[in-house]
């Protein structure tokens, strides 16, 4: 298994800590509101690199978080608790709230066919391990307390931007997203462990400590139900790419400070899902979500199988003609699965042969697209039989996990944006892609001649390159 480590920033041959076991923590929702699908075609990427590691045999203990206090409304640890915004904004109570988008999360989750991690634990729950993190940290002299809030002194590290590879006046915290310096820092870089009641007065969720009454900064929940739930030496730890500063920055430094050597061995981390307008995220208005795609008449699974048709280190762009096209590429494919003849006696040696193949594009750095090239092939080989490829599409499935063999489903609502299907088969248009992608590749333009093959596989149409030239055939 070949990953990208973002420790290295190179892709690594992946050795964890025991052999054949794999322990993998991922940064899970805040959940104050709905999970917008930007949010979840991270896990997405989650859920294909735990599949995966299952796929090669690997005994894989994953835990994931549920942070219902603590995280603010900026990075700098400036503004309101997440939670406390929203309570205001429904006018309900902060359990409330975290128990109804706990729920809505874990039903979009399960319809794009995610796995639910084997520990999932909410933020509320680990009190005491966070208090007995900051008392060694304290102790060690690597915090300190000033306004009545307990602090992490980045000063006392060698490398605290190990995982950035930047400098510290790049990274200023006043100058992400307007948020001011904090006066009761030592260091522009130092964060919050531990706010006391001085904070915010009005805050509901308390807990007592040897600080004063108070609760816990978002970076030391992560670090305390990490080492809690998965021990000291963690393989793998994923997130979105901007948990990379300060978020897991942070959660380095308090955690090796803590634990007196290296924590965590493979970052892994997912590029964005962008629009037309750029980055998704929930401040920006409307929030668009799994479920809402459902209504809209779309199966869930075809968002799945959009971001699969994608590097999980690329950033991948939305569009509703996009994802139609994904969901007619999708409902093709199963349509022809389902027209399969049960017949013949499995052929082993082509099965195993496939198999192999479908694991080394898995095996280097989940390339997913590839690996669904490889299904292809599955489907268009006259010397398999059907029983040989059912078999193989069952198997390749537990990893895509797009339902291959099941019928498609009756549409809910009415699909907002239609694809031009004059477009879709036109020859001229394809020849101009191919094109497109030429100069791309000719001006070193790799990311946008990988987008431009990708478009056109969601289209049914996979390029083919060859010594005098690309030639392509339709799915």
């Amino acid at each position: 298994m070949k990953l990208f480590n973002t420790l290295s920033r190179t892709v690594e041959d992946f050795v964890p800590n025991e052999e054949g076991v794999v322990k993998f923590y991922t940064c899970g929702p805040t959940v104050y509101h709905y999970a917008h699908i930007g949010n979840i075609r991270n896990y997405i990427g989650h859920d294909v690199l735990d599949k995966t590691f299952r796929y090669l045999g690997y005994d894989v203990s994953r835990c994931m978080n549920i942070t219902d206090v603590g995280h603010l409304t900026s990075d700098g640890d400036s503004g309101e608790d997440k939670m406390e915004v929203a309570r205001k904004r429904e006018h309900k109570s902060a359990m409330e709230i975290a128990q109804f988008y706990t729920k809505a999360f874990f039903e979009d989750f399960e319809k794009v066919n995610c796995r639910v991690p084997d520990i999932v634990s909410p933020a509320t729950s680990n009190i005491p391990m966070y208090i007995k993190i900051i008392t060694k940290l304290l102790d060690d002299g690597f915090a300190y307390i000033s306004g009545g809030n307990v602090y992490f002194d980045t000063s006392k590290l060698k490398d605290y931007y190990v995982l950035t590879n930047s400098k510290e006046d790049e990274l200023v915290v006043g100058a992400r997203e307007g948020v001011l310096e904090d006066s009761n820092k030592k260091n522009q870089a130092d964060f919050v462990l531990w706010f006391t009641s001085s904070k915010f007065k009005n805050h509901e969720l308390l807990w007592d400590s040897p600080w004063g009454k108070g609760y816990p900064g978002w970076h030391i929940e992560c670090s305390g139900i990490s080492i809690k739930f998965l021990g000291e030496k963690l393989d793998i730890h994923g997130g979105g790419v901007d948990n990379i500063f300060p978020h897991h920055t942070n959660e380095i430094a308090q955690s090796e400070s803590y634990l007196g050597h290296k924590w965590c061995n493979y970052w892994f981390h997912n590029e964005h899902l962008i629009d037309e307008g750029g980055k998704m995220s929930k401040s920006k208005g409307g929030i668009l979500t799994v479920s809402t795609l459902e209504d809209d008449g779309y199966d869930p699974l075809a968002f799945r199988f959009m971001c699969l048709n994608s590097h999980y280190r690329r950033q991948l762009l939305f569009t509703f003609d996009g994802l139609k096209q994904a969901q007619d590429t999708l409902f093709k494919l199963r349509n022809k699965i389902r027209s399969i003849d049960k017949d013949g006696d499995l052929l082993e040696n082509e099965i195993q042969e496939y198999k192999i193949r479908f694991a080394s594009e898995l095996e280097n750095d989940l390339n997913t697209s590839n690996a669904l090239s490889v299904l292809y092939e599955v489907l268009k080989d006259n010397n398999l039989n059907g029983n040989s490829k059912l078999e193989l599409v069952k198997d390749f499935d537990s990893v895509l996990s797009l339902n291959l063999t099941k019928e498609n489903p009756k549409k809910k609502g009415v699909i907002k944006e239609e694809v031009n299907e004059e477009k879709r088969v036109d020859e001229n248009f394809i020849q101009d892609k191919i094109n497109a992608r030429k100069s791309a590749k000719d001006n070193k333009d790799y990311q946008e001649a990988d987008k431009i093959r990708d478009e056109l596989l969601s289209l049914g149409i996979k390029l083919i390159d060859t010594k005098d030239g690309t030639i392509y055939e339709k799915i």
